[in-house]
């Protein structure tokens, strides 16, 4: 099959707006744009930032080949010749700001921002959210499972599931960096270091006579890395009774049976009777996996009814967020530089309230309480306003409900966008996936556990300054009389 670039992944209005900046001659233009999404995923609680790596890999191959030049050649708009080596010619001159992955963001926070020529920054837009939308939001939900799940043992298990291949590969790393442990993905597991799991299917157990066979020859084949799926048949009176058979023979010949796995039926019930009938057999070392259509919710409902399992493995409600298919994340402009070389301020207005945007360059914050070192709120200020980074107290308020205000005057404030490129330039060290889980836990610490929790959690705030609130709403009383 024939290999492509990555300047085509885009939509086609994203080179028609190109195109017509360039024959107005504006495609120079410098612009701010930030990424962010509206509303929580999956109702509520908080989200996690993943995909900035495989943003930065797109960012820095970002050119246009001769076979994408030879495309756009042949589309109904007839591009002028020149627009076309413009395009031969480019790359990425602009700067890049973001979160880290792994950080605990919340609606209408810049996850991104992109400072660059109208031509570049409107490029970058589809992928950029393509590569942040999914990966945040399979990111959110594996961390929600981590919740959940506490010390158990989390599996990914969604590949064949997935939305095609790079679903399944980069779902699996957003999974991993957000607290699951392994996953069945042998690709992912070569990719990113991803320890792998795998144990057998029923098509194994089918494929024999006998189920107690079955179970042996693959203990014979695998002695030291033995967990055997018990439900083909009947889990209590065939499954179970069959690999204690087995497991006794480990045992006489100085190996064990790892695992049993339950992939059907009452959860609950099966791995108390399970466990039940380990250890009258003297197996209390073997562990109980369970799977079978896994979320954060069926697993905290099986865990309140007294489940006995030791490791999850969670597929297809997982790697496709089953319960909400996107993130929804936008990008859009917030500054345009003036003829005096001066960024403006720019907003969107909208009769949906939520859909007017924040103008202006900002920076984000995020304000701790040095005595807790826990998380007090966000904070969105202009670059020049120079009232956090001096640590001076603050006023925080919330638009719309002025009762929702309090004076800060002890806080460490936590930049959060760092820069990723600036003027086309790498100038950030992507960690390694070990040193982003890392990262996640230490971000989980800086919550208190109500902001955590999946049931009705405590609403984390977004705060912004009084001159950010002031110009937008000078922006919308102005755009608002045209």
């Amino acid at each position: 099959m024939q290999s492509f670039g990555v300047a085509l992944h885009t939509d086609k209005y994203q080179i028609n707006m190109m195109y017509a900046h360039w024959v107005n001659g504006t495609h120079n233009q410098r612009v701010v744009f930030e990424a962010y999404f509206r509303k929580l995923p999956f109702g509520n609680g908080y989200a996690v930032s993943a995909g900035l790596e495989r943003i930065v890999h797109y960012i820095k191959n970002l050119r246009f080949e001769e076979s994408d030049l030879h495309y756009l050649r042949e589309q109904e708009e007839n591009y002028d010749p020149g627009f076309l080596e413009e395009l031969r010619r480019f790359r990425f001159q602009g700067s890049l700001y973001s979160v880290k992955e792994g950080t605990m963001v919340f609606p209408n926070e810049p996850l991104i921002r992109v400072e660059g020529r109208i031509m570049e920054a409107q490029l970058i837009e589809t992928a950029l959210l393509n590569y942040m939308n999914y990966q945040t939001l399979i990111a959110t939900k594996a961390s929600r499972i981590k919740n959940v799940a506490g010390d158990d043992t989390l599996m990914e298990f969604g590949t064949r599931r997935a939305q095609e291949a790079d679903a399944a590969l980069w779902g699996t790393r957003a999974a991993y960096l957000a607290g699951f442990d392994a996953t069945s993905n042998m690709l992912a597991g070569k990719m990113f270091g991803i320890p792998t799991k795998g144990t057998h299917a029923h098509s194994w157990v089918q494929s024999f006579e006998d189920e107690e066979e079955a179970f042996q020859r693959f203990a014979d084949a695998l002695p030291n890395q033995v967990t055997l799926l018990v439900d083909t048949y009947d889990t209590l009176k065939s499954g179970v009774p069959h690999a204690i058979s087995v497991g006794k023979k480990l045992e006489r010949e100085g190996k064990k049976l790892a695992a049993v796995r339950l992939d059907s039926g009452d959860l609950a019930y099966l791995s108390t009777k399970t466990r039940e009938m380990l250890d009258k057999a003297g197996l209390t070392d073997v562990k109980i996996v369970a799977s079978n259509d896994l979320d954060e919710h069926t697993i905290l409902n099986l865990k309140v009814q007294g489940a006995k399992v030791d490791s999850w493995g969670v597929g297809t409600q997982l790697i496709t967020a089953a319960d909400q298919p996107t993130l929804g994340g936008v990008y859009k402009l917030v500054a345009r530089q003036d003829a005096n070389g001066v960024y403006q301020p720019t907003i969107k207005i909208s009769a949906n309230p939520e859909k007017v945007t924040t103008p202006g360059i900002k920076d984000m914050y995020r304000l701790i309480d040095p005595d807790t070192g826990k998380a007090i709120a966000d904070y969105l200020c202009f670059p020049e306003e120079r009232t956090i980074a001096e640590g001076a107290p603050v006023h925080l308020f919330t638009p719309g409900h002025p009762y929702l205000n309090k004076q800060l005057t002890r806080y460490r404030a936590e930049a959060l966008l760092i820069p990723v490129f600036v003027d086309g330039e790498l100038v950030y060290e992507l960690p390694k996936l070990e040193e982003i889980r890392k990262y996640h836990r230490e971000q989980l610490k800086q919550f208190w556990p109500e902001y955590l929790r999946i049931l009705n959690p405590e609403h984390y705030r977004l705060h912004v300054s009084e001159e950010v609130w002031e110009t937008k709403a000078r922006l919308m009383k102005a755009y608002m009389k045209k």
